[in-house]
């Protein structure tokens, strides 16, 4: 490893984009937010730093918030150049000192590698929780009714509201933006709404995957919860999947998030031994949210 000095971080601009790709795609050290919008696109969006010695790119970090609550570390990059925590260390200072600028702004990251979680340990990121993946590979579990429910597909127009209800059916650090699920609706291969008495109640956006489908965002109204909402419009959604050809969805949902498991235990999913841990910057305003 060559020893390298940084003399420059500085924002990101349109300027550096091929810099930054050449480095995501030919080093070993990225790390990469599982998100709807891929690390390039997020230049415009501050903390989006740079290190570099000459006119060498060694380092990138991206945590931009988005929704103004939470700050995911979307994109940690680095030149084989150079040590690591040499760059992390200046390059997480200055996005911190960006990101105090905000008003109760929660950092988080799902590090899927170990060189990256030993470096969020040092900087006071604390393990908050686990994301694990289920999978469905079954029969369709049993048709359910529930009386005033409609299900329907998704249009743009839908996106608002859905917003609002995401707002309420998840814990601060899972919240979508409208930009995020606007995104997310354009990727979707499936979108469905629940609606009773006319009103937005629930819904899901599922995305296709190398297994087949996967449910990438399920929403109830925590007024409807507990009453086969999430059942039907699950099942609704792998009656589609099984239409098209695709016999295997899966999913991610929090190990503590024991409502959650029981409505895809009970439709047929199973776990599988994938884990993702989640890290919370300590002193952050959501620090103890799960």
């Amino acid at each position: 490893m060559i020893a390298q000095q940084i003399t420059l971080i500085h924002e990101a601009k349109i300027e550096d984009r091929q810099k930054i790709a050449n480095l995501i795609h030919f080093e070993t050290l990225v790390h990469r937010h599982l998100d709807w919008r891929p690390p390039l696109d997020w230049i415009d969006h501050q903390p989006y730093l740079l290190a570099e010695k000459g006119d060498k790119l060694l380092a990138a970090l991206a945590c931009p918030p988005d929704p103004s609550h939470i700050a995911w570390i979307r994109l940690f990059a680095v030149s084989s150049d150079v040590n690591p925590e040499n760059v992390w260390n200046p390059l997480w200072s200055a996005a911190l000192s960006k990101l105090n600028k905000f008003d109760n702004v929660t950092v988080a990251a799902i590090p899927l590698q170990e060189w990256f979680r030993n470096l969020l340990q040092t900087s006071g990121f604390k393990l908050s929780n686990k994301v694990i993946m289920l999978i469905w590979e079954q029969d369709l579990p049993p048709e359910r009714s529930v009386s005033g429910l409609s299900i329907r597909t998704m249009n743009f127009d839908d996106l608002p509201t859905i917003e609002r209800l995401d707002e309420l059916a998840f814990r601060p650090i899972w919240h979508n933006s409208l930009d995020s699920l606007e995104l997310a609706f354009q990727q979707a291969v499936i979108a469905t709404v629940a609606e009773f008495d006319e009103k937005i109640i629930g819904y899901l956006i599922s995305t296709a995957n190398n297994l087949g489908g996967h449910l990438a965002r399920l929403a109830i109204h925590p007024q409807h919860q507990g009453q086969d909402i999430g059942y039907c419009i699950l099942r609704d959604t792998l009656e589609q999947f099984k239409r098209r050809g695709a016999h295997k969805v899966t999913v991610n949902t929090q190990e503590d998030n024991f409502v959650s498991l029981s409505l895809y235990q009970k439709s047929g999913f199973k776990r599988t031994t994938e884990v993702f841990p989640v890290y919370i910057y300590s002193g952050s305003p959501f620090e103890d949210v799960k």
